[in-house]
This record gives structure tokens, C-alpha cells and sequence, in this order.
């Protein structure tokens, strides 16, 4: 049985801890809500960006020929964006993440059958992913970390710069992207995309409506040329932005249970410290009535 000094030395160990899992739950519920906000501010204008994408589609058409970006070929190297967070203590959101990339490798093998799979490289962002993959043997091409906890426009313009001048260059024929999407603060789910080439929109609404309202300068062509860039870099800044406001939403529900835990060891180790306590008074009685009675008889 452990002694009344090791059993507090525990109770006040559990109690520091509480305090700490406690404060980063504070911190990272200040820093959810400005992450919160800055994704909810920015979906409307990524959904209105592929709104105009289409509205340009429809008068320029899409073609390949328009734009190389949009250019289809046979996937022999491939590439995916791998969103991670640089610190941890944020529950499952990364391990979940990390399942995603390595199901997304495997059915880009699979799909293949006889063929040779192609080859896949990663480009990750955050410190968990990049050391995640590196475990698996996925090579990593590229990394970024510390993009902070307010990630600008311009801190993700290097990426965009770099997968779009890869898939231009032919070293890559589609680049995918893997991020955790904010659902709530109690949920985040895993979500993979292609970023390169460029989705097609459906543009069959819009070519049954007429563009006079429009007018284009100089060309469809040219402003879809404009476009197509700014919205594969809107597109990976969004998936930062979802990842962060999970990152922080994960990490106050983490750190919450944590707390919680930590409070009902305490209770547990508090009640195994009475007990001890009676049991030690109660044996010292026992001591103290027996030494009584053997001096008196």
C-alpha cells in the first residue's frame, strides 16, 4: 500500500496538471473562435470565386487548349498537400488525417490493377504530418510549418506557387489535397481533394443562361487565365483555414477531457488517501489499546 506522502505527492502532481490541461483549454477556446470566424468569412467568397469560375467557363469553355491547368493526362506522379499541425495535444484530428493520406495512397495503387501505381510524393504542412509520413516511407518533396495561428492569404502563396509550377512542369500529374474540414467544434472530419488539375465546374447552368450581363476584358479566355491561378490558391487557403479552426476546436475538447480526468483521478486518489489515513489511525489505536492493556495486565 503506498504511503500518505507518495499518495499526496501523486494528488498534487494530478493537480498541476489539471491547472496546465486547464489554461491550454482557455487558450486554444480564445483562439477557436477567431479561427471559426475567419473560415466562416472566407467560405462565402471561395463558393462565390467557383460561381464566377463557372460564369467564365460557360463563355470561354473548357478546354484544355484555354488553360494547362485544366490539361488531363495519365496520373504517373502524383502529389498530395498534407495539412497537419505543428504542435500536438489536439485528440485524434491528426492520427485521422494521417489514415486519410495513407487510404487515398492506397486506392491510387489499387485503381491502377496491372498497371504500374503511380508514384506519389507528399507536400506537407505542419510538423505532425511531415514526421507522420516519414514513418510510413512516403517521401515528402516539400514542407512548410509554423504558419501561426492566424494564416494569411500570403503565407500560402509559396504552396500555391510550387504545385502549381510542378503540374505546369509535368512533375506532377494531379496534386490532391488532405486537410481535417471544421464541421463543428465537436466534429471534424477528415477531407481529400483535387486542386490540380482543376475540377471542371458544371457549367451546364450556365451555359442556359445568357452572359450579355457580362462583359469580359479582353477575353474570356484571358480573365479565365487570370482566374484559374487565384483559385487554386484560394482553394489551399481555405484548406488551411478549415484545418486550423480544427486544429483549435480539437484541442479545447481535448484538453477538456483532460481536465475532466485529471479532476476525477483526483477525486479517486483523494478518497484512497482518506481511507489510507483511517486505516493508519485506526491501526495506531489498535497499537496505542494494546500496549495499554499489556502494561496494565
Amino acid at each position: 500500500m503506498p504511503s500518505l506522502k507518495d499518495i499526496r505527492g501523486r494528488i498534487g502532481s494530478v493537480r498541476n496538471i489539471a491547472q496546465i490541461t486547464r489554461a491550454m483549454e482557455m487558450v486554444a477556446a480564445s483562439r477557436m473562435k477567431r479561427a471559426q470566424d475567419a473560415i466562416l468569412a472566407a467560405r462565402p467568397y471561395s463558393d462565390e470565386l467557383e460561381g464566377a469560375l463557372e460564369r467564365v467557363a460557360a463563355a470561354a469553355g473548357l478546354d484544355e487548349d484555354v488553360h494547362p491547368l485544366l490539361a488531363r493526362r495519365p496520373v504517373r506522379r502524383a502529389a498530395i498537400i498534407v495539412i497537419t499541425t505543428d504542435r500536438g495535444l489536439a485528440g485524434s484530428l491528426n492520427a485521422n488525417a494521417t489514415r486519410s493520406v495513407l487510404r487515398w495512397v492506397a486506392d491510387r495503387a489499387s485503381a491502377r490493377g496491372d498497371d504500374a501505381a503511380p508514384e506519389v510524393e507528399a507536400i506537407t504542412v505542419g510538423r505532425k504530418g511531415r514526421d507522420a509520413l516519414r514513418r510510413t516511407g512516403i517521401p515528402v518533396a516539400a514542407h512548410f510549418a509554423q504558419l501561426g495561428d492566424r494564416p494569411s492569404f500570403s503565407d500560402v502563396t509559396p504552396i500555391a506557387r510550387i504545385v502549381t509550377e510542378d503540374f505546369l512542369s509535368g512533375k506532377y500529374d494531379e496534386i490532391d489535397i488532405a486537410y481535417s474540414t471544421f464541421v463543428s467544434t465537436l466534429s471534424q472530419r477528415p477531407a481529400t481533394d483535387t486542386i490540380l488539375p482543376v475540377v471542371r465546374p458544371d457549367v451546364q447552368a450556365e451555359t442556359e443562361r445568357t452572359n450579355d450581363e457580362y462583359l469580359f476584358e479582353p477575353s474570356p479566355e484571358a480573365v479565365l487565365s487570370r482566374l484559374l491561378p487565384h483559385y487554386v490558391a484560394i482553394r489551399i487557403y481555405r484548406a488551411v483555414l478549415e484545418n486550423n479552426a480544427s486544429e483549435q476546436s480539437a484541442r479545447m475538447i481535448a484538453m477538456r477531457n483532460s481536465t475532466e480526468n485529471a479532476n476525477e483521478l483526483i477525486d479517486d486518489l483523494t478518497l484512497v488517501y482518506n481511507k489510507t489515513r483511517q486505516a493508519t489511525i485506526t491501526r495506531e489505536m489498535i497499537e496505542i489499546a494494546s500496549g495499554a492493556e499489556a502494561l496494565g495486565g
